[in-house]
């Protein structure tokens, strides 16, 4: 193929035809056209005259020129002309092709391998010797045979870290395709200006935009995530997903949540609040779509659920529990922590998180050596004041090292604490406290405290005073741990903070502040970190166990390389993860110098040309026959044979149905099969919720039973008909609005007409169905215009309980019978020998119950649960069963009460084993 810029041709030898056009004209020019011939009699009368000057007509220059543009067409066209060809390289001599080969190069790699290879093979077909570099992995370049370049093309896959520029370079001269990833790095000017010096330099670029994530941070109890994209581009959403192991061991996405790009920007941030037992199970958060390491961040110890060891001063056992120095640590660290109890010489070996000490005075000093070396390596202690603390002579005369600062002696009421005339309130929290941003309660007030001997680090170690400057919490640094002192009691005995729920969100804080700061490489030292999981350049999770261990000082201090892959490492104790992307990391793209020539890897698609030439050609060629005709004065006789030919030569569309039929909605193909529907609400997020619980359930549906459903749909009762659904699920909230009086006119009559609704007030946790509750009472509200039936509980014998599956209870997310159907008619007999009454073929038109099915039905589109049930294996019982409920709902609605039938009892008394 010979390419002139984007067209290319496949005969260009035939071109050379346009040359005989200017003859042609010439020739056609002198040439008249053909005399008209008439019988005329009295032309004999000019026999035998003599006419010295001759003049013959010439062809119309209009005309000349339409024929010369019909002939170049036939020529142009069988010359096989190409829009955008795939242009065959043109080059001699060796070809190096360089491939930064990098997780930005991820989710296109297959395009850029399939690209590659006919390039590659071209190559070849021109005799050039072909060698290929990954500079991810860079190896001495070898010039061979294209095919065995293309031979080890599918061996080369992206790698999670950055390019190396040092390469060796053959020697000689060569020319270089550099398959370029986009990113911008330092050190990448110096090897194109070496690439010059060998020979041309042209860089395929593919124009992506690839998104990154970076490590996840917790921030005043919520994940901070952060995402990136190389280039300024639209506003878009993605969506990250939270993956973890589900209580019974399988991975699933454990949340959601979408981070919005404003229009132009290149950076978008999001939170997700998630309950500390979900967060424990996260281990890496992905970007949807990203399909790259950079779109990945792994979790390690800094997001999970933290163990913290309680010690108090020895206090009977027989006391109060509400004087126990830690019934409110208790109460306050067991949602959020697994608390461990004992001596110290038991807890120091488990190497808990956080030790707290409360109302601890003296320690023996072995203990004391033990738990110092404990601090030092990176664990916090929490300690509380009280009167044995205040009454010994800890850390008075010198800073004890368990403590952040020395205590005042003097000056103590009987219980050994400092008084004063009125209780004092919080002050504010500063910036740089780790409870910035907390707010402090007016009624938060400290009577009694121990006191902090004023020196000159004192005030570099408060974290939380009282209104009147006087220290409340202080701390101070030791090692790589920290040691913390509430100057007050634990319990309720000098203050009222443990009863705040301030003092939970404190203590939160401080647990998690001991490890969700990157270690230095000082605190690493004399460590060795073994690689647990790494990923791979595509964001995939593989073992580490062949890879070699890492010394501590160069886990988060030496590039990413063969040997330090972004992963998850470990020691007997601690996981840490390495990413590939990190806090400070942003996305540059690739600036290239002026002389180098950078152009697209994927080529617009070759459209050829030949058959549209050629058709205007015969297009052209048509009109000259009609313009020779009329200039011949012809065109008469001729033109109705050649335009019933031009009209039988015009193709035709042929259509299976008129224009005028309509096409089928989604509401006539809803009555087509099986379709559920939810209502809408007004609340996106239940809405989104309901619709996935429809989908979820329509999915089940599809798979135990022999109904086929369509994609369920989302209903507005104010537009949509709903005679297409045999059932509703209409979750309440608080806040939507009541219908207007026209959609309870339909909502009626489709009561009437055999449909069902099923109400869900989502609240059986905490409020029994009808109960005075935001729910129930926007439930009365909504129901109060509805023809219901009179309703009573579902009894044992109701059709439900054995439409499909046999039933006796009815869960959700949350487990309660407390569900509400139409009450079976008074007359309704048990008949003697029957398991069950005697009731109608009717279907109850509503169902009431608060037991949350959304949450227990929605799925995702892998089928993947979108809400936790329960805990464990018994939470998944709990929406098996509450699917099988969904299932017997659907087949009530579309069978009735069939099952009340006599035929029946033989079957179900044998599966109910009587």
């Amino acid at each position: 193929m010979t390419v002139f810029g984007a067209l290319g041709f496949t005969a260009p030898w035939l071109l050379v035809g346009l040359l005989a056009l200017p003859v042609l004209w010439f020739l056609l020019r002198a040439v008249p056209p053909a005399p008209v011939r008439r019988k005329f009699p009295a032309v004999s009368l000019l026999l035998g005259l003599k006419d010295d000057e001759h003049q013959s007509d010439k062809t119309p220059w209009w005309l000349l020129l339409l024929r010369l543009l019909a002939v170049a067409a036939v020529i142009i066209g069988l010359a096989g002309p190409v829009l955008n060809p795939d242009a065959r390289q043109s080059g001699r001599g060796p070809l190096l092709v360089l491939m930064d080969a990098t997780w930005a190069s991820a989710p296109d790699w297959r395009g850029r391998m399939a690209r590659l290879e006919p390039m590659i093979a071209e190559a070849g077909r021109n005799g050039r010797p072909v060698a290929v570099m990954a500079l991810t992995a860079p190896s001495p370049a070898t010039f061979a045979d294209a095919s065995v370049a293309i031979e080890g093309l599918p061996g080369l896959s992206p790698a999670p870290w950055d390019p190396r520029f040092d390469a060796a370079l053959p020697e000689g001269d060569f020319e270089t395709w550099w398959l370029s990833d986009g990113l911008d790095y330092a050190g990448r000017e110096g090897l194109a200006d070496r690439l010059r010096d060998h020979g041309p330099l042209t860089v395929f670029d593919t124009g992506t935009n690839p998104t990154a994530l970076r490590p996840a941070a917790f921030q005043d109890g919520e994940i901070a995530l952060t995402a990136l994209r190389l280039r300024p581009a639209p506003s878009e959403t993605l969506t990250i997903s939270a993956l973890g192991p589900d209580p019974a061991g399988i991975e699933r996405v454990l949340a959601t949540g979408e981070v919005s790009f404003e229009d132009g920007q290149t950076e978008a941030s999001t939170t997700l609040d998630l309950p500390a037992e979900l967060r424990a199970r996260i281990n890496r958060f992905s970007l949807d779509g990203a399909r790259s390491a950079g779109g990945v961040t792994l979790a390690d110890d800094r997001l999970q659920r933290r163990e913290v060891a309680l010690i108090d001063g020895g206090r009977s056992r027989e006391a109060i529990d509400l004087l126990s120095p830690l019934h409110y640590l208790h109460q306050a660290l067991e949602p959020t922590a697994d608390l461990l109890e004992g001596g110290l010489d038991d807890i120091l070996p488990a190497n808990p998180d956080v030790i707290i000490l409360a109302d601890v005075a003296r320690l023996a000093p072995k203990e004391e050596k033990a738990l110092l070396d404990w601090v030092e390596k990176g664990g916090q202690l929490v300690r509380f004041a009280g009167p044995r603390l205040a009454a010994s002579d800890v850390s008075r005369e010198a800073e004890d090292p368990l403590m952040p600062v020395r205590l005042r002696a003097g000056g103590r009421t009987v219980g050994g604490a400092m008084s004063w005339g009125d209780p004092k309130t919080l002050a504010p929290f500063a910036e740089d406290s780790p409870f910035a941003g907390l707010p402090t309660p007016d009624d938060v007030q400290v009577t009694s405290q121990v006191v902090a001997q004023p020196d000159p680090t004192l005030a570099d170690r408060v974290i939380a005073s009282l209104s009147d400057g006087t220290p409340l919490v202080t701390r101070k640094a030791a090692g790589a741990g920290q040691i913390v002192l509430f100057h007050v009691t634990a319990n309720a005995e000098w203050s009222n903070l443990p009863l705040s729920g301030l003092f939970v969100q404190m203590l939160e804080r401080l647990s998690i502040s001991s490890v969700t700061a990157r270690p230095t490489a000082e605190q690493l030292e004399g460590t060795t970190w073994q690689p647990a999981q790494v990923l791979d350049g595509f964001g995939r999770l593989g073992s580490g166990d062949a890879l070699p261990g890492v010394a501590g000082p160069l886990l988060f201090t030496a590039p990413l390389g063969p040997d330090l892959r972004p992963g998850l490492y470990e020691t007997e104790d601690r996981r840490l993860s390495r990413n590939l992307i990190e806090e400070e990391t942003t996305l540059t793209p690739a600036v290239w110098p002026a002389n180098v020539s950078v152009t697209p890897l994927v080529a617009p698609d070759a459209q050829p040309l030949g058959g549209f030439l050629l058709s205007l050609a015969a297009l052209l060629l048509a009109l000259d026959l009609l313009a020779s005709l009329a200039v011949g004065g012809r065109l008469r006789g001729a033109a109705a044979a050649l335009a019933v030919l031009m009209l039988a030569s015009v193709p035709h569309e042929t259509r299976a149905q008129d224009a005028d039929t309509p096409v089928p909605s989604e509401e006539l193909m809803a009555a087509d099969e099986v379709t559920l529907a939810n209502v809408l609400t007004g609340d996106k997020a239940l809405d989104d919720l309901a619709y996935a619980a429809m989908k979820g359930l329509s999915q089940t549906l599809f798979e135990r039973t022999s109904v086929e459903p369509n994609a369920p749909r989302s209903v507005d009762l104010e537009q949509d008909e709903l005679a297409f659904y045999p059932l509703l699920y209409w979750p309440i909230s608080a806040n939507q609005q009541r219908p207007s009086d026209e959609a309870y006119v339909k909502l009626n009559q489709y009561l009437r007409g055999g449909g069902m609704i099923l109400f869900d007030t989502r609240d059986a946790d905490t409020a029994r169905l009808g109960a005075n509750s935001p729910e129930g009472r926007k439930l009365r509200e909504l129901a109060e215009p509805l023809d219901v039936p009179p309703l009573e509980p579902i009894p044992a014998d109701h059709v439900l309980t054995r439409a499909f599956y046999l039933l006796q209870d009815f869960p959700g997310r949350y487990n309660s019978r407390d569900v509400w159907v139409e009450a079976a008619p008074e007359d309704a007999e048990q008949i003697e020998g029957m398991p069950f009454r005697d009731l109608n073929d009717g279907v109850t038109p509503v169902i009431f119950g608060g037991n949350d099915w959304a949450s227990a039905w929605a799925m995702d589109d892998r089928g993947y649960a979108l809400r936790t049930v329960g805990r464990g294996y018994t939470g998944e019982r709990q929406r098996e069963m509450a699917f099988r409920f969904g299932v017997n709902l659907v087949m009530h609605v579309l069978t009735g009460n069939y099952k009340s039938d006599q035929v029946h009892v033989p079957a179900l008394l044998d599966r109910l084993g009587q």
